[in-house]
């Protein structure tokens, strides 16, 4: 269960918003945890580079091709719709 136990009372929201149920903002905090966790992959790499500087670009894979590996897995995840 979340820090705030469903027995408890919630808090009363400030003026002028909408008190979510309990399930509601456990929901949210779950959406803001996974997004922050994806804002940490980049942020790593950032960090990275500011520490160690640019990568070899001999080792790095082209922008191009990623980005056809990209639409591919888009492609697929469609489906082929008619």
């Amino acid at each position: 269960m979340s820090e705030l136990e469903h027995d408890e009372a919630a808090p009363t929201p400030a003026p002028g918003r909408e008190a979510l149920t309990p399930d509601g903002a456990e929901a949210l905090r779950a959406y803001a945890a996974r997004t922050r966790e994806d804002a940490d992959r980049p942020a790593a790499v950032l960090e990275d580079i500011a520490l160690n500087g640019l990568p070899d670009p001999e080792d790095c894979t082209p922008w191009e091709e990623l980005r056809e590996r990209k639409l591919a897995q888009l492609h697929a995840a469609r489906g082929h719709v008619a």
